[in-house]
């Protein structure tokens, strides 16, 4: 039988032109990460495609592995907390500071709420104290004081200041561990309150322990309405917050307006016992390089909006970039007109809030470190049904399921939260 050569001809054209195809889709797919990449060396662009072309053989979904949020939980603390007919005013006053951060907020109101309840003292507006010396601001310029007021009212007593004649210099300092107890508080600092008349309190945190535990006094009642039911940001703040996710959210149209926050921040990657496993082999956090690959592996495409808690943009963070385009830092996103006031130094409280905030409004929370912001913002996004909080971890295989990564907070309701809330 004869060869059409026409037909062979045919063939031969039909699979080149397949071939280029395939090259050309290839070629697109690894170089436009490298063409929208933040600044950096050559290097970081080989290092992206070398990576890239590791995650050919994942199953590619065109809107990556997301899940749906859960309905909001209800309080389920005992109501007869706020029931003022049993509200017994007593005399002298606790004051407190805020310090190192909304994480840290949130307990230290806490602790402070379930002291002045049990003394049947006056709970005094805290300051909120940064990082440096001299660095203080007013309870008002971050949270809403009206709403603090008011979510207290018939729990505890609250003055927006000392009256004059109680010196600040004048009050007794009493340590008092996170979480305190009733038992601590009467051995420790009852006596003292009753000697002095007024103290101020100075929350330490012995661990960062944030597990479930059931409610079995009125003062874990407290609590959780403290921790949960109490901080509310302030107007100004609360607006640059919400135009900053629905910038994020503008950004994420190819994943239907969702986006990962990543509380990921180089200064703390830097340290030494940041790269230490523990005994079952767990690290305590995981660098940016780390993060893209775990996120890549989890099922994640290019296109995918992160949000990183790191400051200001460093170079360490290049390779992240190149294998997700769409990363940003908070100078990124930020309304311009709001930076000069909430971009004013990169330890600033206002940064620090912005951050908390942002993680626990995003699709899905990923922390790269652990620690007080990974178990407080776990506990808000619990409350609010945003379980999709996602602990990384090396993934020896080519990809995983993301269901294999959440964390146990909330796969094993391991949360103070579930305490509080039902």
């Amino acid at each position: 039988m004869g060869v059409d050569l026409r037909q062979v001809v045919a063939g031969v054209l039909t699979l080149t032109m397949f071939i280029m195809l395939g090259q050309m889709i290839k070629r697109e797919h690894f170089d436009s990460a490298a063409q929208e990449k933040f600044p950096g060396g050559a290097g970081d662009v080989e290092n992206a495609k070398a990576m890239e072309q590791s995650f050919v053989t994942l199953a590619k979904k065109s809107n990556g592995p997301w899940m749906e949020d859960r309905q909001a939980l209800k309080p389920c603390w005992d109501e007869s907390i706020t029931d003022k007919s049993q509200e017994t005013e007593g005399e002298g006053f606790v004051t407190f500071s805020l310090t190192n951060g909304p994480e840290y907020h949130v307990s230290q109101v806490a602790d402070a709420v379930v002291t002045a309840k049990y003394l049947r003292a006056t709970l005094v507006l805290p300051t909120i104290r940064g990082s440096k010396p001299g660095d203080e601001m007013i309870f008002d310029d971050i949270y809403d004081v009206d709403k603090f007021m008011k979510n207290l009212d018939g729990v505890a007593k609250v003055a927006k200041d000392l009256p004059n004649d109680v010196s600040v210099r004048n009050l007794a300092v009493v340590k008092v561990p996170n979480r305190v107890t009733e038992d601590q508080i009467a051995e420790e600092i009852e006596p003292i309150f009753r000697r002095k008349g007024n103290v101020k309190l100075a929350t330490y945190f012995p661990s960062v322990n944030m597990k479930k535990n059931e409610p079995k006094s009125n003062s874990d009642s407290v609590a959780c309405l403290a921790m949960f039911g109490t901080l509310e940001l302030q107007p100004e703040v609360n607006e640059v917050v919400d135009s900053m996710v629905d910038r994020l959210r503008a950004l994420s149209r190819k994943s239907d307006g969702r986006f990962i926050a990543v509380d990921l921040r180089v200064e703390i990657l830097e340290k030494a016992a940041c790269h230490e496993s523990d005994a079952n082999g767990q690290k305590s956090c995981y660098s940016p390089h780390e993060i893209a690959v775990f996120l890549r592996k989890t099922g994640f495409d290019k296109d995918t909006t992160i949000y990183l808690t790191q400051p200001r943009w460093d170079r360490s963070l290049n390779i992240l970039k190149d294998i997700f385009p769409k990363t940003y830092t908070k100078e990124n996103i930020m309304p311009a007109d709001k930076k000069s006031k909430f971009l004013e130094s990169e330890d600033s409280e206002f940064e620090k809030v912005i951050d908390f905030y942002i993680c626990s409004q995003s699709d899905i929370f990923v922390p790269a470190i652990s620690g007080l912001l990974y178990a407080n913002v776990a506990g808000k996004r619990i409350a609010s049904g945003k379980n999709q909080i996602i602990v990384p971890a090396d993934i020896p295989g080519s990809s995983a399921l993301i269901t294999n990564f959440i964390s146990p907070y909330v796969s094993k309701k391991e949360h103070l939260a579930y305490s509080c809330f039902c």
